[in-house]
């Protein structure tokens, strides 16, 4: 987050993804981003912690986020916590600063 677009949560590189921490809120009445929570992002899910269905719906609600293929949103850990760290292939950090941005 070193210049002015930067949203407010932290984003970092590594591995050719841009990777930033995640605070799932499952079991929510609707799939959304709701927006930065510390310097994660928050998301609310509509499925269930139970089985993965929650970590399926937030790749599938990321991946729309972003504009990107569902492969391309990677659950690099957390799987069974609410707070996860997500990595986004195929962009740079500039675009998904700014796709953060407009999808809060």
């Amino acid at each position: 987050m070193d210049d002015a677009t930067s949203p407010l949560v932290s984003l970092s590189e590594k591995d050719g993804l841009v990777r930033f921490e995640v605070h799932a809120k499952p079991r929510a009445k609707k799939s959304r981003v709701v927006g930065p929570r510390g310097e994660a992002l928050e998301v609310a899910l509509a499925a269930p912690p139970v089985d993965g269905a929650a970590n399926v719906e937030l790749v599938r609600v990321l991946a729309a986020a972003f504009g990107v293929p569902k492969r391309d949103v990677v659950l690099l850990r957390g799987e069974g916590s609410p707070k996860k760290l997500v990595g986004v292939r195929g962009l740079p950090r500039a675009e998904v600063a700014a796709r953060l941005a407009g999808a809060v």
